[in-house]
């Protein structure tokens, strides 16, 4: 039995990742087509009854509900993985909160909207506390993988 080199299992998992990846790409561009053409058809379909915000929000309930599902049927495998891309997520939110924070509405002494900041801030917290929380996490599942000794 040939054992693999440290060369060949990174170009292994190099092409599984960009394989991943343009999946991913392909399944986020069929989502968005399909939402489109879902809009389309329930503004056709009411008479242009439906709002808008009304039917986003029915999106993100079921965005909520399939990601449940999705992250509980998750195999500790590809827990760190998960973890790191979850962790890359949170830093853009980081970036977007604190533009949100230090939102200027143009005019002079006008800071921007009060809730937009504070918007800005919570969401500031909450993904600090994500990302440390998911290096927390990874270091703790990366323990368990090392020798004892």
């Amino acid at each position: 039995m040939a054992t693999e080199t440290p060369n060949q299992i990174l170009d292994k998992a190099n092409a599984a990742a960009k394989l991943a990846r343009e999946a991913a790409d392909m399944l986020q561009t069929s989502a968005d087509q399909f939402s489109d053409t879902a809009g389309a058809f329930a503004h056709a379909a009411s008479g242009g009854a439906i709002d808008p915000f009304v039917f986003r929000l029915a999106i993100f309930a079921l965005a909520i509900c399939v990601g449940y599902y999705v992250v509980w049927s998750v195999t500790p495998a590809l827990h760190t993985p998960l973890m790191s891309v979850t962790n890359a997520i949170s830093s853009v939110i980081v970036v977007g909160a604190l533009l949100s924070v230090g939102v200027d509405a143009g005019a002079p002494g006008d800071d921007g909207p009060l809730w937009a900041k504070l918007f800005g801030f919570i969401a500031l917290i909450l993904a600090s506390v994500n990302i440390f929380g998911g290096f927390l996490v990874t270091e703790r599942m990366l323990s368990m993988y090392k020798k004892k000794g």
